[in-house]
């Protein structure tokens, strides 16, 4: 387990997920333990994105906002797992069998399914980040990207890799233990201190939604891929503003 703060595995992690410029001179090979710095990659993220909210509501509305908001976030990390969620969207929409769904899943071109997924998730993501008080959105934001990281880590946590491991996410597959576990989860949770008490509740919702993704992409290709761990990030990030919408009635 790492020491609490490893500025060599926060670096590398940042290197990787993000598009922030890091230095050159970065270890790669150390690339599978820093993997449980996600959730502090998603503070990083969701403190920069934002600020991009709270700046662009000075001149714009609240929805105009959110959409610069999204922007900032996939020019930060290059649509990282926004392409796992249209490889895994065209791959198990489209193909039949474990070989034809992981071909599907390699091929760059993006198909329909691909394409709605996408679509569909944005359009809520904006809906549902417009409807709350602009003032809560910030923290919302910074918690979303943090505790969204935690469940490829889950994932990682319960299966294995299917894929080859000379591939790109091949290089940061790292089988966790309980103690990294740990350590991952107490970062992701921490930004939800910024929300009120009642917001923990939307972890449960995120958990039982990431157990359900574990045990399909399991059932059809035995485990997992990187386009898995992408769209179980995404996904985990639309539960989340949709757990925070629906407990925002009780607060």
């Amino acid at each position: 387990m790492p020491h609490l703060i490893n500025l060599k595995l926060i670096l590398v992690a940042v290197s990787f997920y993000t598009r922030i410029p890091c230095r050159q001179t970065l270890n790669y090979r150390l690339l599978p333990e820093a993997t449980i710095y996600l959730p502090l990659v998603g503070w990083l993220v969701g403190a920069i994105v934002a600020l991009c909210f709270y700046m662009s509501s000075f001149l714009w509305s609240q929805m105009t906002s959110v959409i610069l908001a999204l922007m900032c976030g996939i020019f930060l990390t290059g649509a990282f797992h926004e392409d796992g969620l249209v490889d895994v969207c065209d791959g198990f929409g489209g193909g039949w069998g474990k070989a034809a769904i992981l071909k599907i899943m390699k091929d760059s071109h993006i198909g329909v399914y691909g394409v709605l997924g996408l679509l569909l998730l944005f359009i809520l993501k904006i809906n549902l980040l417009r409807e709350l008080k602009d003032g809560q959105v910030p923290w919302i934001l910074i918690s979303g990207h943090s505790i969204s990281r935690l469940p490829p880590l889950l994932l990682m946590y319960r299966y294995d890799y299917v894929r080859n491991l000379e591939s790109k996410a091949g290089n940061a597959v790292h089988k966790i233990n309980s103690k990294e576990l740990s350590f991952a989860i107490g970062l992701a949770l921490l930004p939800l201190l910024l929300l009120p008490n009642t917001c923990i509740l939307a972890i449960f919702p995120i958990v039982l939604v990431n157990g359900f993704l574990g045990s399909y992409f399991y059932r059809h290709i035995g485990g997992y891929t990187g386009d898995c761990l992408g769209a179980s990030q995404q996904i985990a990030e639309v539960v989340f503003y949709l757990s925070v919408s629906a407990l925002w009635i009780f607060i």
